[in-house]
């Protein structure tokens, strides 16, 4: 039998040999047993709204991505709807939470981590969020860089893996790596493990738009993906089509987080953001992208943003722009990017060529990297289209000087 007397149910770290996580797509089913990691304890999220959801998804002709839904509101008063895909810990929640800086503009949260979308018999790509909630990264989170997740802290929330500063100074306190910790002590450990998590209502946020429960959903304007990339990614790419944005989310690479199984801040390949929650076929999966086009439908446009810049928010502002058909953008070997000059840098000290060149080293190891990562994981089920707009790019990289 998997438990015994002295075994525990919820997370059973003397025996990890007997944690069981299982999907069955045809069956849609989850079975999880003696996992205390939320992704594998809370089933109705990644287990179910993601990897069960993704394959129901592909049979039914819709998506289910890992993905924030937001609208951004111009000085004009003009709403766009936006879902950006990011791996773990790279900024979902705070960018669905965040307070421009630019005054006139208004950010709203949908959703910060999952989105349903379909498009409706006009053509127009609406999204849903399946969650009642937030289930965020704890580490990072304050009033600085999410005050609004901290305000939906304060009532009706659940902390997990981390240390509260209400407990008693004189209380001895083992860490999750099982050392010893005293609080206020130069000697300690790190008292919270990076992926310590709070859980909290999505109606305690402040920002919440009223219709984040709207079963029609939202009309998407934008898909947004992105992660930290530490060198040659400029801030914003735009595709130039709907297949060149498949293939931008295809060759999505971050750092390493905490949420993931590797350690340190090694480069790793995260396709759509979507790595650890495919529940059907990568090559599939991709070509399940691109069979979203069809005649009649308004595509979203699609980016590609470098979340290592700190002023990253305002490159969602300059998308927001271009989806009302501005003229601020010009070409470049690996998609449009913005016209120098057509972002708004007060306030800042920034180096324009820095924000957005396109090292031509730098992008010819890259492109050839993301074949060799391609050719190996997906094989001979990388879509045509895909191949063949692998071949363009790569050509118009090659070519670079």
């Amino acid at each position: 039998t998997l438990c015994c007397k002295d075994d525990y149910f919820i997370c059973n770290l003397r025996q990890p040999e007997k944690v069981i996580i299982a999907h069955m797509p045809d069956d849609r089913m989850v079975v999880s047993y003696g996992s205390g990691y939320g992704g594998n304890s809370l089933l109705g999220k990644k287990c179910f709204a993601l990897r069960i959801a993704g394959r129901i998804a592909y049979d039914e002709g819709w998506m289910a991505e890992h993905m924030l839904i937001m609208s951004v509101t111009n000085p004009k008063g003009v709403e766009k709807f936006f879902v950006a895909a990011f791996p773990s810990a790279c900024g979902k929640t705070n960018l669905a939470m965040i307070q421009p800086t630019l005054p006139g503009y208004t950010v709203r949260c949908v959703g910060d981590d999952i989105a349903w979308m379909r498009f409706n018999k006009d053509g127009q790509l609406m999204a849903i969020n399946p969650e009642n909630g937030f289930f965020g990264v704890a580490p990072g989170t304050n009033h600085q860089t999410n005050p609004n997740a901290m305000a939906a802290l304060q009532r009706d929330c659940i902390l997990t893996n981390g240390l509260e500063d209400e407990v008693d100074k004189d209380i001895p306190i083992t860490t999750w790596l099982g050392k010893p910790y005293k609080i206020g002590s130069k000697e300690n450990y790190p008292s919270s493990h990076p992926n310590s998590r709070f859980t909290a209502p999505a109606k305690n946020c402040p920002i919440m738009h009223p219709k984040w429960e709207d079963p029609a959903g939202v009309p998407i304007s934008g898909i947004i993906f992105g992660g930290r990339r530490p060198e040659g990614v400029p801030l914003v790419i735009e595709a130039e089509d709907w297949k060149h944005g498949v293939f931008l989310g295809a060759q999505v690479k971050s750092e390493a987080t905490a949420a993931a199984e590797f350690k340190g801040k090694q480069i790793m390949h995260d396709p759509m953001a979507m790595r650890p929650f495919l529940g059907y076929n990568f090559g599939k999966y991709l070509q399940h992208w691109l069979d979203m086009e069809k005649p009649g439908r308004k595509m979203p446009k699609i980016f590609h943003v470098n979340w290592l810049w700190r002023e990253h928010p305002r490159s969602g502002l300059d998308d927001a722009r271009r989806v009302d058909g501005e003229d601020i953008a010009e070409p470049t070997a690996v998609g449009l990017v913005p016209k120098e000059g057509s972002i708004n840098t007060d306030g800042l000290n920034i180096n324009w060529k820095e924000l957005f060149s396109i090292p031509p080293d730098y992008w010819k190891g890259d492109i050839h990297e993301t074949r060799r990562y391609l050719e190996e994981q997906v094989g001979d089920d990388i879509p045509p289209v895909l191949r063949s707009e692998l071949d363009r790019v790569e050509a118009r990289v090659d070519a670079m000087k």
